[in-house]
Order: C-alpha cells, then sequence, then structure tokens
C-alpha cells in the first residue's frame, strides 16, 4: 500500500529480463505465446469485447506525459496497480495481475482465471500473456520503456482519488459510460450513508484519523490514500490539522513517534491491524502505552479496527465500505 510500492522494479531486474524480452520481440515463431493469443476469449478477457476489432486505436496520454496507442476496447489486459477493484466494478477481468496484490482484499474472489505477473512485475510472464494494454502503477522510466516494448502501456495513477480515477479508467477501456454511471450511483448511495449516520448521531465536523504500524516498528499515520479518501468526503469526517497538513503537501502517508500521537489523533481513531507479526505487536504496544490510553478518542471508546487488506480506495472496496462503515461506528468500546 506504501507509495514505494509504485517504484519497487529493481533495475537490475529489468537488466536481467531485458535480453529474453528483446529477443522473445524479435521472435514471430513463438508458438506457445499465439496459441495463448488464440483461446484470448478463454482466458481472461475484459468484459466488453464486441466490435473491438473494428474500432480504430487512439492516442492516450497518461499522467505521466507519455503518449501510447491504445486499443479503443483492449480485450487482455495487464494491470499492475493497488486499485484492481476499479477494474472488477467496471465488470473488467484482467489477462494478468499481480495476485499477491490482491490476498485478503475484497475482490480477491474475482481473481480466478487471471495469470499471476508477480510483484515486482515479471516480464518474461507479461509477455507471454501477449496483452494488447498493460496499465502499470509505477512511474520508474525503465519500468516503463520495459513494458512498452511488451504492449501499449499507459503509468495510471492509483492514488488519484476515486472521483478522479473512475472516469480515467473507463475511459482507458472504453467503459466511459459505465464508468460514470457507477460513480453517479455510488456518490449517490455514499451521501445517503453519511446523512443516516448524522441521524444517528454522528456530529458535524467531527474529525478522524487513521493509524496502522509497518515492520521495523514504523507507526504511520495515513492522509491521501487507503481509507481516508473515504472518511475525508465532503459530507464525512474532517481531517484534524496535522493530518490536513499531510494532504496538503500531497502525501499519502507520514510516518510519526509514538510522541506525537496526540497532534494527530482526531476524535475518531482507526488503526489498520496489520498481517505482518511484528507490526502487530508494535500495534499492541502502542495501544498498551500510557500515551494512547490518554487520547479522548480512546477514553470514548471511539476506536475502530480494520483488516489493513480491507482499507483499499478501490471502487469496489469503496462500495463494500458503504454497508461496513456504519456497523464499524455504532460499536464503541467501554
Amino acid at each position: 500500500m506504501m507509495k514505494q510500492f509504485r517504484q519497487s522494479i529493481t533495475f537490475l531486474s529489468v537488466i536481467v529480463l531485458m535480453a529474453t524480452l528483446l529477443l522473445a520481440c524479435g521472435n514471430g515463431g513463438n508458438e506457445p505465446a499465439a496459441a495463448d493469443k488464440n483461446n484470448t476469449a478463454e482466458a481472461s478477457p475484459a468484459a466488453e469485447t464486441a466490435g473491438s476489432s473494428e474500432a480504430a486505436d487512439w492516442t492516450y496520454t497518461d499522467y505521466m506525459g507519455h503518449n501510447s496507442q491504445i486499443p479503443a476496447h483492449p480485450e487482455r489486459i495487464v494491470y499492475s496497480g493497488e486499485t484492481y477493484g476499479d477494474l472488477t466494478a467496471l465488470g473488467v477481468k484482467a489477462a494478468g495481475y499481480p495476485l499477491s496484490m490482491g490476498e485478503g482484499k475484497i475482490f480477491e474472489d474475482q481473481l480466478s482465471g487471471v495469470e499471476d505477473v508477480g510483484f515486482p512485475i515479471n516480464l518474461e510472464k507479461t509477455l507471454e500473456l501477449q496483452p494488447d494494454l498493460i496499465i502499470y502503477a509505477g512511474t520508474d522510466e525503465a519500468d516503463y520503456e520495459a513494458l512498452s516494448k511488451i504492449a501499449p502501456t499507459v503509468i495510471f495513477d492509483t492514488f488519484a482519488p476515486l472521483e478522479e480515477r473512475m472516469p480515467e479508467i473507463g475511459k482507458i477501456l472504453g467503459k466511459s459510460d459505465e464508468a460514470a454511471a457507477w460513480l453517479t450511483q455510488y456518490k449517490t448511495d455514499e451521501a445517503t450513508m453519511w446523512q443516516q449516520l448524522k441521524e444517528s448521531g454522528l456530529k458535524e465536523g467531527e474529525t478522524a484519523t487513521v493509524f496502522t504500524y509497518y515492520p521495523g516498528d514504523r507507526l504511520f499515520v495515513m492522509a491521501g490514500t487507503g481509507l481516508p479518501q473515504m472518511l475525508y468526503e465532503e459530507n464525512g469526517f474532517k481531517p484534524t490539522a496535522a493530518v490536513q497538513k499531510v494532504i496538503d503537501e500531497g502525501m499519502g502517508f507520514q510516518e510519526i513517534s509514538r510522541e506525537v500521537l496526540e497532534d494527530y489523533a482526531g476524535d475518531r481513531i482507526f488503526i489498520l491491524t496489520p498481517v505482518d507479526e511484528e507490526a502487530q505487536a508494535s500495534t499492541d504496544a502502542m495501544m498498551q502505552s500510557p500515551i494512547w490510553q490518554s487520547l479522548p478518542a480512546v477514553k470514548n471508546g471511539y476506536v475502530y479496527t480494520m483488516d489493513i487488506t480491507k482499507s483499499s480506495s478501490d471502487a469496489t472496496t469503496r462500495k463494500w465500505l458503504l454497508d461496513e462503515l456504519p456497523g464499524m461506528l455504532s460499536q464503541t468500546r467501554p
């Protein structure tokens, strides 16, 4: 989830695999790959394929400034990024995806039939799938150059707000109408949820903060990515002044020390429970500390825990959270 992960393909990996990539790209007689392409419909095509053979390619400029000729209706997509649930919300299944990134996620049950391209992304496996479009979250130019030799490649900002991502991914997938309809319905449902919560006692202007630990006893406050994207919607909670500063600096999160918890903690606190045992031990230690026990949100019983794998900002998870969040907020601790 961390932003650093978006740049995680190492230069060494690219060098090691480049020779294989160039050799395969120059070998038109790759029969196994050709056989895979002939079985496109059986593998895992994008849901919208009708008329794609007649539609012309078009030029798309990604947010990093790359111009690519991409299919009007891509049929074999390799997607590597944090918000695969944006695709599933639009009824699209990729040909390839780093399956480890989907473990425990709300959309995990929709990954059947999707080939694992690894994390960092495996260039050989990606080439084998013969994609007609690669959607990639990394920003390293070496990554882009390597992937664009396989297929048209789009660098996609998976950390952008949902309101920006959905129209953009809809445009890339040739599903703009579907994306617009999904977003309109979501915003209606979201506004209804917040209204019901306020009628149930949620006060106007209440603040909320999201914390999580990573291995190495590293405490982070989440700001512009993941669960806060939903919590800080127009009708929702407000960030504290300290968290707002992190957001204003364009950061998805910031590492802090336990000693400054009071500066960041809001009226309500959400703890993202980590998968790593060391990080979980750090979380437990924090919640036993005098600093933690002195926080108003803790004293008032306004502390909520959520599995970190369920806290993504992808469209499918956001839809799920509309039902999950009210139940969480109805529970307080003594």
